[in-house]
Formats: C-alpha cells, structure tokens, sequence
C-alpha cells in the first residue's frame, strides 16, 4: 500500500535539519535587525520631538513675554542648531481677520534686505563688473567730480560715505531730483572715518550693482539670489497670489502699517520674506547648505571686515563681534547712537577675512514689522525673529542673546 510520504535516509534528513537550523538562523538575524532599526528609527524620532520641545520651551520663555508686553500680533521665530532648522509661529498675521502667522506668512524685513544688496554686489564684483573700490563716478558720469562721485563703492557698504542723511529727503521723489540731489550733496565729516548709518549709500549702491550686470534690481535679486539660494517665497514685489499671505504691520501705536514704494526703499528695505526662507539664508551665510557656487562665494565675501567701531568690526553691511560676546557689547553695537549720530572709525588694513569665531547680526525695521537675525558660524547656530509690530531693538538683541545661550547650555 503507497505511503503519502517518500522515504528519506538518515543522511538527507540530516541534511535538511541543518538546512531548517540555518534558514531558522538567519531569518532570527533579519528579524533582530528590522526590530534594532525600527527601535533605532523610533528612538531616532523620539529624540528629535524632544530636542525640539527643548529648543520650543527656550523660545516660548523669552517670545511669549515680549509678544503680551509690547502687544505684539504675531511672531515667528527660527533656529537653525546641529545641521537642523526649526520654525515656530507665534499669534496673528492680522487683527481684522484673526489668521494666524503660519510658515508661509511674509514679514518685512526692513535693514535685513541690506545684506542681500550686499550679497548682489559682491556677485558682481566676483563677476568682474565692478570692484569695491571703484569711484562712483565710474558709473554714475553725473557725478563725477563731486564728492559723491569720489566715494568708493565700499564706503557705500559700509555707512563709511561721510555723513548721508539716514534717509533722502520727501521732497526726492523721482530720479532727476535723486541725480541733482546726488551732485549737491556735501559730507559732514571725512569719507572712510566716521560710521554713519544710512539707507540712500547701501540704495544707491544696490542701484549700481544692478546697473553692471544689466539687469533690474528687483529681477536680479528674486530671480537670481532668492532663487540660488532656494528662498522661493520671498520677493521685492509681493505677487497678488501671495497677498493673503502678506503680515499686516502695526506701528507702535498699533496701527496697521505697510511699506510704501520710494527711491531706493526696495534697496536698503523692500525684502518680505518668511523666517523659514531666511532660516535658509542664515545657513548659507554659515556654509551649511549647497547653494550656487559663485552665490555662496559673493556671501562669504560680504563677512569680511573693513572698520573697527567700539566692540563692532563692520562687514559688507554685516555686524560682527568675536565670540564670545557680552549682551553688553551687543547692545552698544545696535544702540541708537549707532544709527543716528557719527562714530569714528579705524580701518582695517588690510581687510580682516571672514572668520568662524564671531556673532554676525542685522536689525531692521520697518514701520510696521520689526526683525533681528544673528548667527555663529563657528558654532552653526542661527537666530530669525520676525514680528508684525515695531518695538525696541534693545528686546530683540537680548532676546536673541538669552535663546542662544539657553540653546548652547542645553
């Protein structure tokens, strides 16, 4: 009678039994190691939620306190720590609506935009179509021999120019006045020893970067360096599609306040941006990101020190200190003297080079958006705060200093 199984020798079924034993072996190896990675993935995101509850809880001390003192509609702030950026977004992109500051709501960034008109004429020099220390004249004929005419495009990037007014004057409203005004001008002190800060000097020499690669201002600077950098929600001129996304601004008194078009405001003022895009910004001015080649040149450019003022050295637009730096310091080198009166300098000879040890930062303000940016290349830390409402720049830069020392202890 047929048996329903084939007889097997002593031999093959030892065979076999080691077969089972080694496939039983192996597939224990796999499933160990899905289960080690798995509870590696795991423990790998449960580390990251915690470290950004962390960073969350040092943020929310020093932001949450400001925003109900100076009642402030709403904030976003960003932290770019170890190789990772975060964002975190604080109240109301708009009273009358109640929507609510979320990633993709554009702030004003007032000053900050200098350092990107920074950025576009250092791509032009590295670009061979001008050099710092050209005469303005070279490109402004209608100066030439005037005193403006004889400054150089650094003392332009500089606030070295001799005493321009902080802003032109209302009556300037269209380019033959700007020209006249431009050939009238007198410095009140000597070009390349006193700092005076001012906004038509980083404009026109914006203007003039633009002028040598033969491009508008505005185009180069959302289709060229936004783009290089991949800041793609950042903009000169606020598309109409974006305007629901667009912060509504509050002066101090609270009333709603927007940027207004003017000679040279989109210069030395006109860039609207989200913290996230210049969380980016940030990590590039820290070469942590991949950008552009000759872009991230043209950045690295811009940290190098031309004047030393007090504890400030004073880059291409950028502020730097060594690192570490006294909130004392700090608040001396952003202080209201530092913006509206004459402070001597001594140059730098030559140029300092971009160095890693140091706190580089910008201010800018609007009339109705208030906003701080520092970093530590040295350390890859960075800071973006970003605010509906104009206050103190004293509370932005001790803010800043308290969560980065809060982060670096923690």
């Amino acid at each position: 009678m047929g048996s329903w199984c084939t007889a097997t020798s002593s031999n093959e079924f030892f065979g076999e039994s080691i077969l089972k034993k080694n496939i039983c072996s192996q597939l224990f190896k796999v499933v160990t190691a899905i289960g080690f990675f798995a509870c590696f993935d795991i423990c790998a995101v449960y580390a990251v939620n915690d470290q950004q509850d962390v960073i969350k809880r040092i943020v929310d001390a020093q932001i949450r306190p400001e925003m109900n003192k100076m009642h402030i509609p709403g904030m976003a702030v960003g932290i770019a720590l170890n190789g990772n950026e975060y964002v975190f977004n604080y109240g109301v992109a708009s009273k009358a609506n109640q929507k609510l500051v979320t990633d993709s709501t554009l702030f004003e960034i007032g000053s900050i935009s200098k350092t990107f008109t920074a950025t576009l004429a250092s791509y032009a020099q590295i670009d061979d179509k001008l050099s710092l220390s050209d005469k303005t004249s070279k490109f402004l004929p209608y100066c030439k021999n005037t005193p403006f005419g004889n400054l150089k495009l650094l003392n332009l990037g500089t606030h070295t120019p001799g005493g321009l007014p902080l802003q032109l004057p209302p009556t300037i409203t269209n380019n033959d006045q700007l020209q006249e005004f431009l050939k009238q001008w007198k410095p009140s002190c000597e070009a390349g020893k006193f700092r005076t800060y001012n906004n038509p000097g980083i404009g026109m020499l914006g203007l003039i970067a633009a002028q040598s690669l033969n491009q508008e201002f505005d185009v180069l600077m959302e289709k060229r360096i936004f783009a290089a950098l991949g800041m793609n929600n950042s903009y000169i001129n606020v598309p109409e599609s974006q305007m629901m996304n667009y912060a509504q601004g509050y002066t101090e008194g609270g009333l709603p306040s927007r940027v207004t078009k003017a000679l040279l405001a989109d210069e030395a003022y006109g860039v609207k941006t989200t913290a996230t895009d210049l969380l980016r910004f940030v990590k590039a001015n820290m070469n942590m990101i991949k950008v552009d080649e000759k872009v991230q040149r043209a950045i690295m450019a811009t940290h190098t020190g031309y004047f030393k003022v007090g504890g400030m050295t004073q880059d291409l637009i950028w502020e730097q200190y060594h690192y570490p730096v006294a909130l004392k310091t700090l608040l001396e080198g952003n202080s209201s003297a530092m913006i509206f009166q004459a402070n001597k300098v001594s140059d730098i000879t030559p140029p300092q080079a971009p160095l890693e040890d140091v706190w580089i930062n910008k201010t800018g303000s609007t009339n109705g958006c208030s906003a701080y940016i520092a970093y530590i290349p040295k350390k890859k830390i960075g800071i973006v705060m970003l605010a509906n409402k104009s206050y103190p720049i004293r509370d932005r830069v001790t803010i800043a200093h308290q969560i980065l020392q809060g982060l670096k202890s923690n």
